[in-house]
């Protein structure tokens, strides 16, 4: 049994050796060793072993969203959201650590803007925006999530720019990681807009554009020309670095139907100018990566008309998703403020030499689907409806003056022209000259049935096939990008349920993962 020694003072007759106290001894009195051994002892500690992990980790493979390319869960998160997520420091990039293969990651996230959030369903004019806990508790959460995944791009909707202390933290969070961002504010002072953010360590901006619709909804987009830092490597002797364009928007709520149309005419303009931007800097064909909030689910116009122009939702083509009605509910993104959940959150791909039909052509037949909806709404079928349009025509032929009158009529909800937000004089006139497939400046019954018997997805057998990284590129292929994996959370959403118990934003987050591929691509006129 230990017992306190006790030294005597030395003795000018007895000389005595000193005993060694006990640790006993100084933990009954207040000595600085206590406070060393209690505080400072395991402050170094720590130290030292953080210090270690972190060179660790430098001389480590680079990661893709921790456990991604193993099959395991982003994050592996539980979907509640009654607990901040840890920091943690995963680098994301080109490399899947567990595959061996080169990988590049992109997620999208409408974050639901502070001034749109009801808190109070009896009294929609409370928003969380008046209750600056609320709001930065919250956006620090998904900042936190952000951060945890370090996507190599970054889409977000709904950021609020309106307030300097949120873009401050977003700004200085994401440029702390290693990211370069970019803010877009919508038209006509709405507060909220669109933030895009590229990890500057593997991808590098080219050139930047933005987007203004100018329209009933004051809806924007960005567009990004970015090139791969490190080059992928195709075999042993040749890599390439490869450019990419990205586009981040959020497209109008259909509020009513006749919103619809402004949707639609979003899309185009996006469509136009990508065509644009690309002729113009004569650049080659390379993927295009379209992120954001929809507002329109599968079975809508939009999805119809990006489908007809080469592109894939790569989340359904991860889970092998199909377009029909079958496939068209099997997963959710957003519960709006009707209480109402669908899919609208996508991150859409075309790859180089994608089947596609020209871009005017794809736009008539998304505008006439659009026609043929709202006629059909109203219960006229193809016999009646051809009846409507051709109106008080002497001949069994449709005139281009009774085809304008009739997409004016507000009683059967046509109404797409006329308005602020409707077609255009040189948009109808576009159509008409589709629809007149002779030139004889009248549409007769079997113009009529061609469009309304108009299949969307016949011309979609893409006429590229994917090979193998381990030859050289030839003179007819291209580089492009396979969907490895995407994945939503709350996970929940994957089986068509919201979770009551998530508030971190009303729509789902979606992050996609893709790996380049050579295409060996047949070319044909369309």
């Amino acid at each position: 049994m230990n017992q306190d020694i006790t030294v005597p003072p030395p003795s000018n007759s007895v000389h005595k050796p000193k005993l060694r106290p006990t640790l006993n001894s100084y933990f009954n009195k207040p000595t600085l060793f206590k406070a060393f051994f209690f505080c400072f002892l395991p402050f170094l500690i720590s130290f030292f072993l953080i210090a270690y992990l972190n060179q660790s980790g430098k001389n480590s493979e680079m990661v893709l969203l921790a456990g991604f390319c193993n099959g395991s869960d982003i994050a592996n998160v539980d979907s509640s959201e009654s607990k901040s997520v840890p920091f943690q420091e995963t680098r994301t990039g080109h490399a899947c650590s567990t595959m061996g293969e080169p990988c590049i990651s992109c997620t999208t996230f409408n974050i639901l803007a502070p001034i749109y959030k009801r808190l109070d369903q009896q009294n929609q004019s409370v928003r969380e925006s008046d209750f600056r806990a609320f709001w930065l508790a919250r956006n620090k959460k998904i900042v936190n999530w952000l951060l945890y995944e370090r996507s190599s791009i970054i889409c977000l909707q709904e950021f609020w720019v309106g307030n300097e202390e949120l873009v401050h933290m977003y700004e200085e969070s994401l440029g702390a990681a290693g990211y370069d961002t970019f803010k877009l504010a919508r038209t006509n002072n709405r507060g909220d807009g669109l933030l895009t953010a590229i990890h500057k360590e593997y991808f590098k901006v080219l050139n930047r554009r933005e987007l203004f619709f100018n329209d009933f909804g004051d809806r924007v987009a960005q567009l990004l020309h970015v090139q791969s830092v490190a080059p992928f490597s195709i075999n042993q002797n040749e890599s390439v670095q490869q450019e990419i364009i990205i586009v981040n928007t959020h497209l109008l709520f259909p509020h009513d139907s006749s919103l619809s149309i402004v949707r639609l005419h979003q899309v185009y303009q996006i469509l136009q100018y990508l065509e644009t931007y690309q002729r113009e800097n004569k650049l080659s064909q390379m993927p295009v990566i379209l992120c954001g909030d929809w507002n329109g689910s599968k079975r809508g116009h939009v999805y119809k008309f990006l489908r007809s122009q080469g592109f894939v939702s790569s989340y359904d083509i991860a889970h092998e998703y199909t377009d029909s009605d079958a496939d068209a509910h099997k997963w959710v993104s957003h519960r709006n403020h009707r209480g109402n959940i669908c899919g609208v959150d996508f991150i859409w791909l075309r790859n180089p030499h994608n089947s596609q039909k020209l871009l005017k052509i794809s736009w008539a037949e998304a505008a006439f689907g659009i026609i043929k909806y709202q006629l059909k709404k109203v219960s006229l079928a193809e016999n009646d409806a051809f009846a409507f349009l051709r109106a008080d025509s002497s001949g069994n032929h449709i005139t281009y003056s009774a085809f304008c009158d009739a997409l004016r009529q507000n009683y059967v909800q046509v109404n797409l022209t006329g308005l602020s937000h409707g077609l255009s004089f040189q948009e109808t006139k576009d159509l008409w000259v589709q629809a007149d497939a002779d030139g004889n400046g009248v549409v007769d019954y079997e113009e009529f049935k061609r469009i309304w018997d108009a299949t969307w997805l016949q011309h979609m057998d893409e006429d590229c096939s994917l090979e193998d990284l381990n030859e050289g590129i030839a003179e007819d292929e291209a580089i492009g990008f396979a969907v490895k994996k995407a994945v939503l959370f709350p996970h929940e959403v994957e089986k068509g349920i919201w979770p009551e118990n998530y508030s971190l934003s009303d729509h789902a987050r979606l992050t996609a993962v893709f790996s380049p591929v050579r295409l060996r691509c047949s070319k044909q006129s369309l």
